[in-house]
């Protein structure tokens, strides 16, 4: 029967030939991918945290993904520093864990990113000083409170932009990564390091920013990665509600913490990986529109709130 088969094929003209080799591969290529995605998010366990240190350092902890991931980073039996800008609201999360997870230790930093941060990285430095701190979870974002057009921008607002964004993701990793390298030993793992993008302004920035992170730390036993969700019911993203696709907050960090130490660039959640499988299929000018009507959409409801404040 194969030897038919084989006979067959030879007979056939080399074009046709060609075309059936090429399906065959395309065919392979698409269940191998298949095969991946159900492993990667599914099937895969989540990294032992602990081996990296006993500490993690979260930014942007009181409210939204950053409390999430402190909860579960507690949960998963390691200390916390958390750094926030409002001492009410670090005291309010820290009793939170320990009421939940009475063994964990937490420290606390108020460091106001739009202020001097420069003094603020400084007494992160003091107070980490000492600590294993295995894992650094770079949360702290600000966005528009609502949508908005580049010119309806206010000049504060923009500059808080690109100095908590961006300066302040660098000097909290730069003033962490001392102490992870200074652990490395050959073969061993010391560090993680975790970007999230869940403010767009920032994107562009801090996913080259892991990439070359993730490329220069790897061989001194230093993971690197670029969490890149899309939408999740926060503050920030003007959401109240989860749903299928749009995952609260302990949601995404549930699925968020399965991926740490992996792939240096994900999508944790994996109906998020559903929408940007239909978006790479679309034309980009429809994703466009669709995203720009998104959008329009709460910029719209913001405006209407402001409005009726001023009434």
């Amino acid at each position: 029967m194969a030897e038919c088969i084989i006979e067959q094929l030879k007979s056939q003209p080399k074009w046709l030939l060609l075309f059936f080799s090429l399906g065959f591969f395309s065919l392979l290529k698409l269940s191998l991918s298949i095969l991946k995605w159900v492993y990667v998010n599914f099937i895969r366990p989540g990294k032992n945290l602990k081996k990296y240190g006993s500490w993690a350092l979260i930014t942007g902890p009181t409210d939204g993904i950053g409390k999430a991931y402190a909860f579960q980073l507690a949960k998963k039996g390691l200390n916390l520093v958390l750094v926030g800008r409002n001492p009410d609201k670090l005291k309010e999360v820290s009793e939170s864990i320990k009421s939940k997870y009475g063994s964990t230790q937490i420290k606390t930093v108020v460091v106001d990113f739009s202020g001097d941060l420069d003094d603020g990285v400084s007494r992160i430095g003091e107070t980490i000083e000492g600590l294993d701190v295995g894992v650094l979870i770079n949360n702290v974002g600000v966005s528009y409170p609502y949508a908005r057009f580049l010119h309806e921008v206010d000049d504060k607002l923009l500059s808080d932009l690109i100095k908590v964004n961006v300066e302040g993701t660098t000097k909290v990793t730069k003033a962490v990564l001392p102490g992870m390298i200074d652990r490395y030993t050959f073969n061993f793992e010391v560090g993680v390091v975790l970007s999230l993008l869940d403010c767009l302004v920032n994107i562009i920035y801090i996913d080259q920013f892991s990439r070359c992170l993730y490329v220069e730390y790897k061989k001194r036993g230093i993971d690197v990665q670029c969490q890149v969700p899309l939408y999740v019911a926060t503050k920030m993203a003007s959401i109240k509600r989860s749903s299928f696709f749009v995952p609260s907050t302990d949601g995404y960090a549930r699925a968020g913490l399965r991926w740490i130490g992996y792939e240096p660039r994900c999508t944790p959640y994996w109906p998020h990986t559903l929408l940007w499988a239909l978006a790479s299929s679309l034309p980009e000018s429809v994703v466009d529109a669709w995203r720009f009507k998104f959008c329009l959409g709460i910029r719209k409801r913001g405006q209407l709130k402001d409005s009726r404040k001023k009434e």
